[in-house]
């Protein structure tokens, strides 16, 4: 494809030759003043007092998180398994719901601890021999941001709490796995915050906050990669039917390979940045095969957009770097298309970046950091200076005036491997002592049941 020199001057050739602009449709964003931030928002209700609200930030997005529902495992079990055992079930899954309400799942390595100590027991329900695989009807519902976004809305919004009951034992451990990975996932997007860390005012990402948060999202990768080659498969088809969207193979499988190609944005290698952008291409396949109907899953989209623009726009640079340590004319041609490609990209993505953003539920606009604070200065001075140092070669070699091909790589990055823990000695049915009910317990129980039908 040629380009005239006149549109290179403008910096904006480029828009309609990008096979991103193809895959991905960008829409126009809202104008809006400052894009550094989203200053908190005061709500006002009737004649109460305005009220501040603060405004998440995001820099890994993920799905809702399901949390487990309390249940009386103690009816429902009593006479089938030893009640020491039915009371360490009960007991835990209740505090995991428990403390997951009360902090709104912000106590990541509270119920990370108490998911790991949950697991063990949970797996005793799929012994095939002991007949409980869907004996239990095991609930969980998501947790949202529903109070943010009605505050932030006057209408009602799809966002409400939803709520699944499932009779199979299989589903309780693909929940408990995927509340590990959203958890994780949750922890490293709180490391990968920029801070003040000196109080000098300035708020960057340590490295030891992104050697840390690398780990967790390759942990996050190979919990959410279990899931999909581990425990789905165990689940029949009527029941995979009613597991929620944020549990499907599409959407695990998506958030897995973003974890990695998120990962890849912490290099400054173009190799790497190469594959960030076919990590990122993966996922949106991924998605793509959702119901689009979910607002959350709408936010979801434009982020994969956001970050797919960025990790294009550093990959043409750093191809840009390259191409022009080369001596022949044609080379340095060849950078400068790729440098103003990086800054139109950069300049999309920023866009694409708002509108993910003030999408609902509303977050913050993270700052640049890393290496992308780095090439969001770089790339348009790098491509106005080549411009100007190269203009004359795009005015005599017209015919040289297309945008290179990226390198193709193959994808080097690999979730963390995960296994499922050993089932707890607990469910050693050789050591297991249980009591009979009484004609009085049982008769107890129907009349508490009646109660509850009523």
């Amino acid at each position: 494809m040629e380009i005239s020199s006149a549109s290179l001057l403008t910096h904006r050739s480029f828009t309609a030759s990008f096979s991103c602009i193809s895959l991905i449709h960008q829409s126009a964003a809202p104008k809006m003043g400052c894009t550094s931030s989203i200053p908190k928002v005061h709500c006002t209700v009737g004649k109460k007092k305005r009220k501040m609200m603060n405004i998440p930030n995001v820099v890994i997005f993920f799905s809702l998180t399901w949390i487990p529902v309390q249940l009386d495992l103690r009816r429902s079990l009593r006479g089938l398994i030893p009640l020491d055992l039915i009371g360490r079930l009960s007991t835990l899954r209740n505090q995991i719901a428990f403390v997951a309400e009360d902090t709104g799942g912000s106590a990541d390595v509270e119920l990370q601890r108490m998911l790991e100590e949950y697991l063990p027991l949970v797996l005793g329900f799929t012994k095939k021999e002991l007949g409980l695989l869907e004996f239990v009807e095991f609930k969980w519902r998501s947790l949202e941001e529903r109070r943010q976004a009605r505050s932030l809305l006057n209408h009602s919004l799809n966002l409400v709490e939803q709520q699944i009951i499932i009779p199979n034992s299989w589903f309780e451990v693909l929940s408990v796995v995927h509340m590990m990975a959203m958890l994780t996932l949750s922890e490293a997007n709180s490391l990968l915050i920029p801070k003040d860390q000196d109080g000098s005012g300035e708020k960057i990402v340590s490295s030891d906050c992104m050697k840390s948060a690398i780990d967790l999202m390759l942990k996050a990768s190979g919990l959410l990669e279990f899931c999909v080659e581990e425990v789905l498969i165990h689940l029949p088809p009527d029941i995979l039917k009613m597991v929620p969207q944020d549990l499907c193979k599409e959407l695990l499988k998506a958030i897995s390979v973003q974890a990695l190609g998120q990962n890849a944005t912490l290099s400054v290698k173009r190799r790497l940045a190469c594959e960030e952008v076919s990590y990122f291409e993966q996922a949106h396949f991924c998605l793509s095969g959702c119901n689009p109907i979910n607002p959350y899953l709408k936010k979801h989209l434009q982020f994969i957009q956001w970050k797919y623009l960025e990790a294009k726009a550093a990959a043409y640079y750093y191809h840009g770097l390259i191409l022009d340590k080369g001596s022949e004319p044609s080379c340095h041609i060849s950078a400068v298309c790729c440098f103003l490609a990086a800054d139109e990209l950069l300049s999309n993505s920023k866009k694409t970046c708002l509108s993910f953003c003030l999408a609902v539920p509303v977050t913050r606009v993270p700052p640049p950091w890393g290496i992308m604070k780095h090439l969001h200065k770089k790339i348009p001075e790098i491509a106005s200076r080549k411009l100007q140092m190269y203009g004359y070669l795009l005015d005599q070699e017209k015919g040289l005036k297309t945008l290179p091909d990226l390198p193709e790589f193959q994808q080097s990055l690999r979730p963390d491997e995960y296994e499922l823990p050993a089932m707890d000695p607990a469910w050693d049915t050789e050591n297991w002592d249980i009591p009979g009910q009484t004609l009085k317990q049982h008769l107890k129980d129907c009349d508490e049941d009646e109660m509850e039908t009523e």
